[in-house]
C-alpha cells in the first residue's frame, strides 16, 4: 500500500456515454450468508498457481486497435506528466483520454518518465473487466514494477530487491512471502489487544487536543498510533523505550518520500517540483542515517523472526530489510493512507450511519462478554460492509502494473484489444472499482453495499492486488497481509464506535491520503 489515493470526482457519466509505479549495511554492532473472513490465524495457502482471472484468448467482442499514442520522444512523456500532475490532475487526466478515445483502454505515458524512467509507455486499463489481467501472473510479469515505470534505488533498502519487487517466478519470492506469512501467524494473538492499547492512546490524544484547541489532527495521531501498534503487535517492542523514541513515523515518512517522490505531488510550485523530484532521484545518501536508525531498531527487535528466516534460507540482513519494508512501507504506509480515508468517508456519511454502526458493534460485543473478538466481528455485517466499501471507493494502492509475458487479448466491456509481448500494462484501480457497469451508485459511499447478496460484489474489490474473494499464496502477488489489513480496518471502526456515538471532521488534501481534522467527538451514551 504505497501510493496516494485522493478523492475521485465522478466518472459515471463518461463511462455511461461510451458504448461503447551507497548501499546501507547493518550497523557494526550486529547486523447464513457466505462468510468472508478477515483472519491472521488461518494458515495461508501455499499453492503455486496465481490468481486466474485473465480474459479468454478467443473473444466474441470486436477486435479494436488500442487507441492513443505516446507522442514525440521526450515531448510526449513531458506533456503527459505535466497534465497528470498539474494541468489536469490525475483523475481528469484519465477522464479526458476516456472521452477523447471513446475507450477505457488506451495508450499513454505514465510518470515519472525521463530522466528517471527511460520507458514511460503503457497500455492503460480503466474498467473492471480489463483491470484484473494485472493479477494473472501466468499472463503478466511483476518484476521490479511495484512502483511502476521506475524502481527506486536498492540503496534505499540495504542493497536488496525487496519482496514487493520480486516476480513469483524468482526463487526468493516464495521464501520471503513464506517468511511474511510466518510473521503474521506467529504474532496473531497480539493484534487485537495491542490495537486496542495503541488506539486508546490515539483517542485520548484527540480528546485532549479538542479540549485545548477545538480541533485535533487525526493524521499525526494516527501515524504515531500505527507505528506503535505494529512495533508492539509484531515485535513485542515499545518504541518509546528504545533509542528510536517517538521518531519512527517521521523517519519512515522521509524514507518513503525518497522511494515515492517521482510519483508524488507535494504541492510545490509545479516547475520547481517537476524539475526536482519528477526529473531526478533524490540521493539515497541523504536518508542513509535515518534508514540506519530504523534498521537498527528492527534488527534489535526481531531476533526470533530472524532465526526463522535463517531456517528458510534467508540471511538475517535480507530478512531484516524485508521486515522493515513490510512494516514501514506496506503496513504503516497503508494505515497512514487507509485510516484517514476511512474516517473521511464515515464522517461524511453522517450521524444516522454512526448510530447504526454503534448499535450493531456494541450489541455484538456485549453478547460476547464485553470482548472484541474475531468471531464477534464476523457477526457485524454493516461494519464489515462499510470497511469493504471504503476499500472499494478509495483503494489505498491505486496503481498497478504488469508486463505482458506473451501476446494477449484483453477485453473491456465493449471491445477486445491485442497486446504484444513485453508491453507494459497499467491500471488505475479507483476507476475499475467504481465501474458503473459493475456497481450501482458507483461514485457514492454505500455502507451496506456488501450485505447479503451484495457479498457477490466482493470479487470486484481489488485493493490487495487481487480480488477480495481470493487468498494470497506463494505463487501470486496478492498482498501477504491482505487479511491483516482488513482486520485492523475493522478494529478501527469497532474501537471507535465502542467509545463514540458520532463525530465530525474537516478534510483537506495530502500527498498521501486525506488530511483529516476532527472537530467533534460525541462520547458513547449507551
Amino acid at each position: 500500500m504505497a501510493s496516494s489515493s485522493l478523492a475521485f470526482p465522478t466518472l459515471q457519466p463518461q463511462f455511461q456515454s461510451l458504448k461503447n509505479k551507497s548501499t546501507f549495511k547493518p550497523s557494526a554492532r550486529s547486523l447464513s450468508f457466505r462468510t468472508i473472513r478477515a483472519s491472521v490465524s488461518e494458515k495461508p495457502s501455499v499453492s503455486a498457481p496465481g490468481v486466474t482471472v485473465s480474459p479468454p484468448e478467443n473473444t466474441k467482442l470486436p477486435i479494436r486497435k488500442i487507441p492513443g499514442d505516446y507522442g514525440l520522444p521526450l515531448v510526449g512523456p513531458f506533456k503527459d506528466r505535466m497534465d497528470y500532475f498539474y494541468n489536469q490532475g490525475r483523475d481528469n487526466f484519465f477522464k479526458s483520454k476516456v472521452l477523447k478515445y471513446g475507450s477505457t483502454v488506451f495508450r499513454a505515458n505514465m510518470g515519472p518518465g525521463p530522466l528517471i524512467a527511460p520507458n514511460p509507455q503503457v497500455v492503460v486499463l480503466l474498467d473492471g473487466k480489463s483491470f484484473p489481467v494485472l493479477f494473472d501472473v501466468t499472463k503478466v510479469e511483476k518484476k521490479d514494477l511495484f512502483t511502476g515505470t521506475y524502481m527506486p534505488s536498492t540503496e534505499l533498502t540495504g542493497g536488496y530487491r525487496i519482496l514487493s519487487y520480486l516476480d513469483p517466478s524468482e526463487p526468493m519470492h516464495a521464501k520471503l512471502k513464506k517468511f511474511m506469512f510466518y510473521l503474521l501467524k506467529s504474532r496473531r494473538d497480539h493484534v487485537i489487544p495491542e490495537f486496542k492499547a495503541s488506539y486508546t492512546e490515539l483517542f485520548t490524544s484527540l480528546e485532549k487536543d479538542l479540549a485545548l484547541k477545538g480541533k485535533a489532527n487525526f493524521v499525526a495521531a494516527n501515524d504515531q498510533a500505527a507505528f506503535n501498534f505494529l512495533a508492539r503487535a509484531w515485535f513485542g517492542t515499545e518504541p518509546a523505550q528504545t533509542s528510536l523514541g517517538l521518531d519512527g513515523p517521521g523517519l519512515v515518512s522521509k524514507w518513503v518520500l525518497f522511494n515515492l517522490g517521482p510519483v508524488l505531488s507535494l504541492g510545490l510550485p509545479k516547475y520547481l517540483e517537476d524539475l526536482t523530484i519528477h526529473s531526478f532521484r533524490l540521493p539515497p545518501s541523504l536518508i542513509k542515517k535515518n534508514y540506519q536508525r530504523l534498521y537498527d531498531f528492527f534488527y534489535a527487535s526481531s531476533s526470533f523472526l530472524l532465526d526463522e528466516a535463517e531456517n528458510l534460507g534467508i540471511s538475517r540482513e535480507e530478512a531484516c530489510h524485508n521486515l522493515l519494508f513490510a512494516t514501514c512501507f506496506n503496513s504503516f504506509g497503508g494505515m497512514k493512507i487507509l485510516f484517514p480515508n476511512m474516517m473521511k468517508w464515515l464522517g461524511r456519511a453522517g450521524a444516522k450511519l454512526h448510530a447504526q454502526l454503534a448499535e450493531e458493534i456494541r450489541s455484538v460485543v456485549q453478547s460476547n462478554g464485553g470482548n472484541v473478538t474475531m468471531r464477534g466481528m464476523e457477526q457485524m455485517p454493516l461494519m464489515k460492509s462499510a470497511v469493504y466499501e471504503a476499500l472499494r471507493i478509495e483503494p489505498p494502492v491505486p496503481l498497478q502494473y504488469g508486463k505482458a509475458k506473451r501476446d494477449l487479448i484483453i477485453e473491456s466491456h465493449d471491445a477486445a484489444f491485442e497486446v504484444k509481448e513485453g508491453e507494459l500494462l497499467f491500471g488505475f484501480q479507483p476507476f475499475a472499482t467504481k465501474d458503473p457497469k459493475i456497481f450501482t451508485r458507483a461514485e457514492e459511499f454505500v455502507a451496506d453495499r456488501f450485505i447479503g447478496e451484495g457479498e457477490e460484489l466482493l470479487k470486484h474489490v481489488l485493493w490487495s492486488n487481487g480480488p477480495e474473494t481470493e487468498k494470497p499464496t506463494l505463487g501470486n502477488k496478492q498482498c501477504a497481509g491482505k487479511d491483516f489489513v482488513v482486520l485492523v480496518a475493522r478494529l478501527l471502526v469497532v474501537e471507535f464506535f465502542l467509545r463514540y456515538d458520532s463525530f465530525e471532521i474537516e478534510v483537506g488534501k495530502s500527498s498521501l491520503g486525506a488530511a483529516v481534522t476532527v472537530t467533534s467527538l460525541k462520547r458513547a451514551r449507551f
